[in-house]
């Protein structure tokens, strides 16, 4: 079984780039911050998995998603390599999302509302 389901805050915007073919696929590419449980007595430790969105969803979260927005992800871990110019390998870990969920949607709602609220007043005088 592979399976991984995450919550966390972004570290930066999504960046999303198209594939080439036929029928170019939206793939974002972002790092989300997840607390480790904490022992008694011990400092606090994070990790730092770099999330893969594929299609629709990948261009909603380029759309939807900013640095320190709270998200929730279910996926799967998928491990690859490549070799640099000095021909060392670079070995990397992966979580490809399935579903990609917006945890603090209603935040960014209000937030945007009166953002938008405020523009309108501004422009008003």
């Amino acid at each position: 079984m592979n399976q991984v389901v995450l919550i966390g805050r972004l570290t930066k915007d999504p960046v999303v780039r198209y594939t080439t073919g036929q029928e170019p696929v939206a793939v974002a590419r972002f790092s989300i911050v997840v607390e480790r449980p904490i022992r008694t007595g011990s400092e606090k430790q994070t990790d730092f998995p770099n999330i893969v969105v594929f299609g629709r969803q990948a261009e909603n979260c380029e759309q939807f998603l900013k640095k320190g927005r709270l998200v929730g992800i279910s996926g799967r871990i998928q491990t690859g390599r490549y070799a640099k110019k000095e021909g060392d390998m670079v070995y990397i870990t992966e979580v490809y999302a399935n579903k990609v969920e917006f945890l603090d949607w209603e935040n960014q709602q209000s937030e945007d509302n009166a953002s938008s609220v405020e523009a309108v007043q501004e422009r008003s005088f």
